[in-house]
Formats: C-alpha cells, sequence, structure tokens
C-alpha cells in the first residue's frame, strides 16, 4: 500500500469516526423522537425572534 493510499484510507476512518460521535452526541442529547421536535421547534422560535428583533 502506498503513502498516499495509506493516508487517505486513516482521513477516511477518521472522518467516519468524526461523523459518528457526532451523530452519537446527537442523538443522546435529544434522546427521543419528541426531544427532537422540541429541540427543533425552539430553534425555529429563535431564529424568528431573532428576526422580529432584526426587523424593528
Amino acid at each position: 500500500m502506498k503513502n498516499t493510499e495509506r493516508k487517505n484510507r486513516f482521513l477516511m476512518i477518521l472522518y467516519t469516526l468524526g461523523i459518528a460521535g457526532f451523530l452519537g452526541m446527537t442523538l443522546a442529547a435529544c434522546n427521543t423522537v419528541s426531544g427532537v421536535g422540541r429541540d427543533i421547534e425552539s430553534a425555529g422560535d429563535a431564529i424568528a425572534d431573532t428576526a422580529d428583533d432584526a426587523k424593528d
């Protein structure tokens, strides 16, 4: 295996582990489907409030 092939393989594994870790933390933080809905609703409310403040 060439050096560049090893580097590319290592980066792909590192990237995959990073994505898996991020998804795991996200799912653990939300815990349930209703928790995800509340998180999304909360984010939407914050965006709407910021937009209203910017309008004024």
